[in-house]
């Protein structure tokens, strides 16, 4: 069979002719855009109240506590009921916690306790909605197509990522924060049209009765035997909480590269760099449909993120001689950063998917759920409080240091990792 020009280099639409991964991959087009207004404008309203990054840092405690409780939980119920079903409750859910930040931003309100509670209410339905999301995909995309599903996933939700922030950033000091929050409410309506019209979803081998935590930890215990996805779990922790800095941006862009307190064109760049080198490796990933050693790959990846971050942290350093030219710099950092992270991030995923039975799907996404974003919300406290005593420039540039030698460490201590091809049982 004659392959396709630029195969190995531009995205494989092949998932696109599945009817209803094509409906909720058109959905996100729209809906993330709205997300990411909401990701933007919360750290930049705490940060407008306060002036302080060690409370912007604290919507990780807020976001990650209730990520890891309903992630766990959440995955174990997408492992019982009908995931149809819990996609519609979760996606409603969101719509209304949306429509409560728009509320707050309203009335005016500079309560950073209740805008951080809010914070948390969203993250628990986020943590439900999205493992049983991604328990889904395999259902209505063929195995073979799972890392090409999971790159267009991926390139959509980070090219939200790009165009969220940029708006965010002009629009915050222009119409300010509420109608950020509506419009985020609006366009999650797409993904709940997207989702209503999914066939029934029931788990095949699914337990009798509601799962409780004998369920979370048999899941523990099931990635216990799966010694690879264990450590693709590990690396990527090691990846997000050193060497994610995003809770900083709000202080560089205002400080170090002179932008408003509320927003700006720097602080828009800052969000958006990693979302675009994200899109830019998604457009041309074509080839990781061809790469057989999956582990050796992801610790190039984060090895890459890491040495990206700590130049990051290096042009931060030199803003005050040279602020344009480091902005620029800086911004090229993230990029590389972000396309590094979209690879592994690919691998990970389709590994997790194709090697994990039917009835255990949803704990296992909903522990990979936890890692991916609960690591830069421990990243978000983390360099919150090192920041206040360090410096942003310092704390970023550590943070990456600490990403390529703890991923060396991992390599050294756990070589079935590194040693792990496409073609290799997952069991030990």
């Amino acid at each position: 069979m004659t392959q396709r020009p630029f195969s190995r280099v531009f995205a494989d639409t092949r998932p696109l002719r599945s009817v209803h991964f094509r409906r909720l991959w058109l959905a996100n087009i729209i809906t993330v855009i709205g997300a990411q207004l909401t990701v933007v404008a919360v750290p930049a309203q705490i940060y407008a109240d306060t002036g302080s990054s060690a409370y912007v840092g604290l919507a990780g405690v807020f976001g990650l506590v209730p990520l890891v409780v309903f992630g766990l939980y959440g995955g174990a119920l997408a492992d019982v009921f009908d995931r149809r079903t819990l996609l519609i409750i979760t996606t409603t859910g969101l719509i209304v916690t949306s429509g409560l930040f728009w509320l707050q931003a309203a009335a005016g309100s500079t309560n950073v306790w209740l805008l951080l509670t809010l914070f948390a209410v969203q993250q628990g339905f986020f943590a439900v909605n999205q493992p049983t999301r991604s328990a889904v995909l395999p259902k209505i995309v063929e195995p073979a197509l799972l890392p090409a599903a999971n790159s267009l996933n991926m390139t959509v939700a980070m090219a939200g990522g790009i165009a969220g922030p940029l708006v965010a950033g002009v629009l915050i000091p222009v119409i300010g924060f509420k109608w950020l929050y509506l419009i985020d409410t609006f366009t999650l309506f797409a993904t709940l049209g997207a989702v209503v019209r999914l066939p029934r979803l029931p788990v095949l081998d699914a337990a009798a009765g509601t799962p409780g935590v004998r369920a979370v930890v048999d899941g523990f215990r099931y990635l216990r035997t799966q010694p690879v996805l264990m450590m693709s779990f590990v690396v990527d922790l090691i990846a997000m909480v050193f060497g994610m800095p995003r809770a900083l941006f709000p202080e560089i862009a205002h400080i170090d590269f002179g932008g408003p307190e509320n927003g700006g064109i720097a602080f828009a760049l800052l969000f958006a760099a990693i979302p675009a080198g994200a899109v830019i490796g998604g457009v041309f990933s074509g080839w990781v449909s061809h790469v057989e050693r999956q582990g050796l790959a992801v610790i190039v990846c984060i090895t890459c993120w890491g040495l990206s971050m700590t130049g990051f942290g290096v042009a931060v350093s030199l803003a005050d001689q040279w602020r344009t030219p480091m902005l620029v710099v800086a911004l090229v950092m993230l990029v590389l950063g972000g396309a590094s992270d979209m690879a592994s991030a690919a691998f990970r995923m389709s590994m997790l998917q194709s090697a994990a039975d039917d009835a255990l799907r949803g704990r296992l996404q909903g522990v990979f759920i936890v890692v991916v974003a609960g690591g830069p919300r421990i990243a978000d406290t983390l360099h919150g409080a090192t920041a206040a005593a360090v410096g942003t420039a310092a704390a970023s540039a550590g943070g990456g240091v600490l990403v390529v030698v703890g991923v060396v460490l991992v390599s050294f201590l756990v070589p079935s990792f590194v040693r792990y091809r496409l073609t290799q049982q997952l069991r030990s």
